[in-house]
């Protein structure tokens, strides 16, 4: 009788196994995904402050719009001469 009802709780404990166990590495799975995403809204959150924060200053700066024109366009003030330096190639 002992060993009858013990090969009964062995059957419904391999069969709850089955059907859960899928659902149950499904969830892990998606919760792993929703930690990764997260993580990247986190990124895009600070990426983008620090870019509205870039534009402001842009917007508002004299000197750093400046310092833009002058860095990523080139452009001299009357009078200046530009010197471009060239690096020495060593072979």
């Amino acid at each position: 009788m002992i060993l009858k009802k013990a090969f009964w709780l062995f059957s419904i404990t391999v069969f709850l196994l089955i059907v859960f166990l899928p659902g149950y590495t499904k969830l892990q799975e998606l919760r792993e995904r929703n930690r990764n995403l997260e993580a990247r809204i986190k990124r895009f959150e600070t990426e983008n402050y620090l870019l509205q924060e870039e534009l402001k200053r842009a917007q508002d700066d004299p000197v750093y719009q400046e310092k833009i024109i002058r860095e990523k366009m080139g452009v001299v003030r009357r009078g200046e001469i530009p010197v471009k330096i060239v690096p020495l190639e060593t072979e």
